[in-house]
């Protein structure tokens, strides 16, 4: 298919789906023949490449905002970073937020942002626990290293909000809802820190 052949219909539609540039699109879409989901996917991934990059980008922009769940038993107050004023203001960027601080209060109840904040200390005491666990089930040594870290995986799910599947959709993490969000808008997104709040319970 020919660029020619490409309506400008498709492009829009491919742009109302993934909030890609014109050009982008249009590029999409040749690359894939006019197949739609193929044009889509192709987008997902440049994105995804191009969030890998501004990795070490400034985030000094965003939003703080604070979610109260429906039986005012747990709150959340969270901080979450872009680029520009322009995208935090978007309603997209304050929907993110508002989703993110919701998934918190619910009973996933992270307790750090990323692994790395994780004290080095609690890491290495649940690694000896689930080493002694695989001893005690009998485990060949060579098989313990890989049950240990497939441990540590589930245990950064638990603890760990950009682990966590996303409470509306576990086909998600929520490193991946801000992923999808940065393809979109082409800046860097971080959740920079949260609080969340129990009746009765100590913070963290």
């Amino acid at each position: 298919m020919t660029m020619a052949e490409i309506s400008a219909k498709e492009v829009k539609e491919l742009r109302d789906r993934t909030g890609a540039g014109m050009m982008d699109a249009k590029r999409a879409l040749q690359e894939a023949g006019g197949d739609m989901a193929k044009a889509e996917e192709i987008l997902k991934t440049r994105g995804l490449a191009s969030a890998a990059k501004r990795a070490d980008r400034s985030a000094g922009a965003g939003r703080v905002d604070a979610y109260v769940h429906f039986n005012n038993l747990v709150g959340v107050l969270i901080e979450v970073n872009c680029e520009t004023d322009f995208t935090a203001n978007t309603e997209e960027f304050k929907q993110l937020v508002k989703d993110i601080a919701l998934h918190i209060a619910t009973p996933s109840a992270p307790r750090y942002v990323t692994r790395e904040e994780v004290p080095g200390e609690e890491l290495e005491n649940e690694r000896r626990i689930f080493e002694a666990q695989a001893r005690e089930l009998g485990k060949p040594d060579n098989v313990i290293p890989n049950i240990v870290e497939g441990k540590l995986k589930a245990f950064y799910e638990e603890t760990v909000l950009l682990d966590q599947p996303y409470v509306k959709d576990d086909s998600k993490t929520i490193q991946g809802l801000l992923d999808e969000l940065s393809a979109k808008v082409g800046e860097k997104l971080v959740v920079r820190r949260f609080v969340r709040y129990r009746v009765g319970e100590e913070t963290g």
